[in-house]
């Protein structure tokens, strides 16, 4: 059973699409398949992974809508050795249309549960908006992974984005949990960076993650050449901290599983 995963953050430039097209990327250097599910018509993680928007046959308008399967609209990052449901502008259109549709928050849900045995990781990389989108993304998704950087708007930013969280989790998904905060474009010579660091680490304890991806100029001209910055400079510090990232975040989910099933047996021991 694949995890599947939403990179989220409703503050726009923040890394998410490079976090979600390097992290698809490190888990595929760790031995784990992996999907990434461009739900962001501008498409810049389909061109981050090596595949033109331009010339798209079927992407996951076509699947939302249910003119195709993902399967058949999935495509295959030769750089990054990982599969890729692709995007671009007719996405745009979807938020319109969804709208007629019945249960039109679990289109994606729904459609990703036909390749649930094909995947280890299935990570989506969401708009900034919180649209019918995103909402379809968090629908999906048993956890959310949030990167941010360390400075003062990104704290604002961040409770609305967990107060959201909460009521999806009310309302549409009871599955859907933080998995945790990714620290991204980090400048240890900035002092707010590190007041904000510690600010994250006091407040949220174990749910930040210990992999601090550093600001890196190889990891911003990665995208222009269609790859990944860990495949594009796999010495540069930001693909080493992404590989980091990647190990650590297997590591989460294996402990997560263990404390889920120790739970259950401990429910299961009590009914008896």
């Amino acid at each position: 059973m694949a995890k599947i995963f939403v990179v989220a953050n409703q503050k726009g430039g923040v890394g998410k699409t490079t976090t979600t097209v390097n992290l698809a990327a490190a888990l595929a250097r760790h031995g784990r398949r992996a999907l990434l599910v461009d739900l962001d018509p501008q498409g810049n993680a389909t061109m981050g992974s090596g595949i033109d928007k331009r010339t798209l046959q079927r992407s996951v308008y076509q699947v939302l809508i249910g003119m195709s399967d993902v399967v058949e609209a999935t495509q295959w990052s030769e750089g990054g050795r990982y599969a890729v449901l692709p995007a671009n502008r007719e996405l745009a259109g979807a938020e319109v249309e969804l709208v007629d549709f019945e249960e039109r928050e679990t289109r994606l849900k729904d459609a990703l549960a036909q390749v649930d045995a094909q995947y280890d990781f299935v990570l989506i990389d969401c708009p900034p908006s919180l649209s019918l989108l995103t909402l379809n993304g968090f629908c999906a998704a048993h956890g959310v992974i949030i990167p941010m950087q360390c400075e003062y708007f990104a704290l604002e930013g961040l409770s609305d984005l967990v107060n959201t969280i909460k009521k999806v989790h009310a309302n549409f998904n009871t599955a859907l949990q933080i998995i945790g905060l990714l620290r991204v474009m980090y400048d240890p010579r900035v002092t707010l960076a590190q007041q904000v660091s510690a600010q994250l680490e006091q407040h949220f304890g174990d749910k930040v993650f210990r992999t601090i991806i550093p600001r890196n100029v190889r990891l911003a001209e990665a995208p222009s050449y269609g790859l990944p910055g860990l495949v594009f400079d796999p010495y540069s510090k930001g693909a080493r901290a992404y590989l980091d990232f990647g190990a650590e975040l297997i590591d989460r989910v294996r402990s997560l599983d263990e404390a889920q099933r120790t739970a259950r047996h401990a429910a299961e021991a009590r009914e008896q």
